[in-house]
């Protein structure tokens, strides 16, 4: 699995929060695991986990990266800076402009995605999505849910901290988390 933070509620109740290996652990601990909810902190997907095994086998499915699962091999590009090589589809015009940049294809798509992720605002329209998704999952029978999503998409920080301010105290700490980087927080 990525680097990316995972979240596991018991019901209203937060469970655990991190690696991915660390959330699927904690999970593990239960006598009863029925009614364990986990999401990624990135997108605010709901995820399952395979928390069957022993610790180790558990610890070997989610603690491993992809630069460290063929051991004796060498990665292609640049993984201790975390480059990762994937491929890209674009029409000949558009690798005859790449290639005629200076540094070349890889430092000119960097680049623009840099500029296009600073001109959303920080990432503040995956931030509404991803808090978006938790909330729906969630919360959506709380009182005020409704409102406090036309909060989040307004950009109305104090207006959404208001509403969910009733919402059960693990569940509202986690959404207002999520949306921070919506209402310009970190």
């Amino acid at each position: 699995m990525s680097d990316s933070t995972y979240t596991a509620f018991a019901g209203n109740n937060r469970l655990a929060a991190g690696s991915a290996a660390d959330v699927a652990l904690a999970i593990a601990a239960l006598a009863d695991q029925n009614g364990v909810l986990v999401f990624d902190d990135g997108t605010g997907r709901q995820i399952d986990f395979d928390t069957r095994g022993t610790e180790a086998e558990i610890r070997q499915r989610y603690g491993a990266s992809s630069a460290e699962d063929g051991e004796g091999r060498r990665a292609t590009g640049r993984p201790k800076l975390g480059v990762v090589p994937r491929e890209v589809t674009l029409l000949p015009r558009h690798w005859e402009w790449l290639s005629a940049q200076p540094g070349g294809a890889s430092v000119t798509l960097r680049k623009l995605v840099d500029a296009a992720r600073a001109a959303d605002g920080a990432g503040g329209r995956h931030a509404q999505q991803a808090a978006d998704r938790f909330m729906g999952a969630m919360l959506g029978n709380q009182p005020g849910y409704e409102d406090a999503a036309r909060a989040l998409y307004a950009g109305d920080g104090q207006r959404f901290s208001d509403l969910s301010e009733s919402w059960p105290a693990d569940l509202r700490d986690h959404a207002r988390r999520l949306a921070a980087p919506a209402f310009g927080g970190a």
